[in-house]
């Protein structure tokens, strides 16, 4: 179950989310600023912060900047009343992850959490084995037969992603949505043409897995015999 710090001097909204995250089946503990966050850290495995920016004492820039020196892998969703895009970079540049701004729906706000979760899962598990290739995701190489492979980015990333759910169907909108993100608008066509080329450089009877597509669903990737 994971463990989600709600960090926000607001009563009304901290209450909100904790009772939304709840009824979501997470464990939820409340703070009511960065200094009073700082102190809940020390006491308990926290998964995930969700973070308001404007609070007393510490504020959610200050704390962001500060929790990065001893948690590199929390992410960290930023909740603020202020649209401006300097403010969403700052934020970004102190290490938050995503940002939602205020006032927002609960339902938009379980699935950029869920969606961070996932993220960082993959994240932890740097290195995978498909087929016969070795992918290091901290050094973004891949290998077969001690022979090093490099492919652009966004394709590393997408089969990184299938490879980390090897046999598992993945729908077009979550692939979509950790390669590209939640914001993506491009075409969704782009998905598909990642997919082909990803297909056309690396042959199924050569590297031993293949991408299959699961009509109606999205793509999934099989090691082959």
């Amino acid at each position: 179950m994971n463990k989600v710090l709600v960090i926000d001097d607001d009563d009304y909204i901290r209450e909100l989310i904790c009772e939304v995250l709840k009824n979501d089946g997470f464990t939820v503990y409340e703070a009511v600023n960065g200094r009073d966050a700082f102190q809940k850290l020390g006491e308990k495995k926290i998964d995930l912060c969700v973070l308001d920016i404007m609070m007393p004492q510490m504020d959610g820039y200050e704390f962001c900047k500060q929790v990065r020196r001893y948690y590199e892998d929390m992410p960290i969703l930023m909740l603020t009343a202020k649209s401006e895009l300097s403010q969403k970079v700052k934020g970004f540049e102190l290490g938050a992850d995503d940002y939602l701004t205020k006032p927002f729906e609960v339902d938009e706000l379980l699935v950029r959490i869920k969606a961070l979760l996932r993220r960082y899962k993959v994240a932890a598990s740097q290195t995978i084995s498909i087929g016969n290739l070795v992918i290091d995701k901290s050094s973004y190489t891949i290998v077969k037969n001690n022979e090093k492979c490099d492919i652009p980015m966004k394709e590393f990333e997408l089969l990184f992603t299938l490879g980390s759910y090897s046999g598992k169907t993945l729908s077009r909108d979550r692939l979509i949505e950790e390669v590209w993100g939640l914001d993506f608008e491009g075409n969704e066509r782009t998905l598909d043409v990642h997919i082909n080329r990803l297909r056309e450089r690396f042959p199924s009877d050569i590297y031993k897995f293949k991408i299959t597509t699961i009509r109606g669903l999205g793509y999934r990737l099989e090691e082959v015999v």
